[in-house]
């Protein structure tokens, strides 16, 4: 069966830490797919936190988001107590979407690579809308940061 094969970026420019719960166990007693994809998205808020957005408002009070793909590709398991390196970055940039690579590290060691697909949307009037200025602003100060 061929698999969708992720590649690790060259720079994650946020990380976010989180310790696996005993809800995100599955009945193999290890980290379950469903509970890794909920803690990718919490690192997303977070990410746009630090971007002084918000998925309903990337800054311009209008647009939000809308997730339209994720791959996930398991690398090692994740157990009870671990902690977890969720490290972010934002590219491929068009004028209405990005998407988000994260890769997930327990003990400096990749447990999972992801990759999401991000559509901006106006709730309101709904509709896919261009990626506001401000938020674009926002993402570059960040990349910049790290050079």
């Amino acid at each position: 069966m061929p698999r969708v094969k992720l590649e690790e970026q060259s720079n994650y420019e946020f990380i976010h830490t989180v310790t696996v719960r005993v809800t995100d166990l599955n009945y193999g007693n290890h980290l379950a797919n469903d509970a890794l994809v909920g803690l990718i998205g919490d690192a997303r808020v977070h990410v746009f936190h630090e971007l002084n957005a918000r998925e309903l408002d990337l800054g311009d009070g209008q647009t939000g988001i809308i997730l339209a793909d994720l791959v996930v590709n398991f690398k090692a398991e994740g157990f009870l107590f671990d902690t977890l390196q969720i490290e972010t970055h934002i590219g491929d940039i068009s004028r209405k979407s990005f998407r988000m690579f994260h890769r997930i590290n327990k003990d400096g060691q990749p447990l999972a690579l992801a990759e999401a697909g991000i559509i901006t949307f106006n709730y309101d009037e709904r509709q896919v809308v261009a990626i506001p200025d401000v938020f674009l602003r926002a993402v570059k100060r960040k990349l910049s940061s790290i050079d």
